[in-house]
C-alpha cells in the first residue's frame, strides 16, 4: 500500500505537542506504528519543506549536543490543517472499514 499520501498528515501529528528535528520526526512515527511506517530522508526532507513552503511549519536552528539542527514547530495553519486532516482520515476510515466488514 502507498502511504506516502499521509505523510504530511503524520508529521504535523508528530509536531503538535513539541518541535522536532526530522530524524526525531521519522522515529517518532516509526515508533507509533510499530514499524509499519518507517519514511526515510528522501521522503521526509521534501515533505517537511513543501509543509514549510505551505505556511504549515515553520523551521529554525538550535544546538543538540553540540550539533546544529534544524527543527520545525507547527504553525496556527499547520493546526488547522491538521484538524481537517483528522476528520477526512475518520470518516475515510470509516467508510473503508465498513467495506471490508462486509467482505
Amino acid at each position: 500500500m502507498n502511504f506516502k499520501g499521509t505523510l504530511p498528515t503524520l508529521i504535523l501529528e508528530a509536531l503538535v505537542h513539541e518541535p522536532s528535528h526530522g530524524y526525531r520526526i521519522a522515529q517518532s512515527i516509526k515508533e507509533r506504528t510499530q514499524g509499519v511506517l518507517d519514511f526515510k530522508e528522501g521522503t521526509l526532507y521534501p515533505a517537511l519543506h513543501k509543509l514549510e513552503n505551505e505556511g504549515m511549519v515553520e523551521s529554525y536552528e538550535s544546538v543538540e549536543k553540540g550539533r546544529p539542527r534544524r527543527y520545525y514547530r507547527i504553525t496556527k495553519s499547520g493546526r488547522g490543517m491538521l484538524t481537517k486532516d483528522r476528520a477526512e482520515w475518520r470518516a475515510l476510515s470509516r467508510a473503508v472499514t465498513t467495506i471490508l466488514g462486509e467482505a
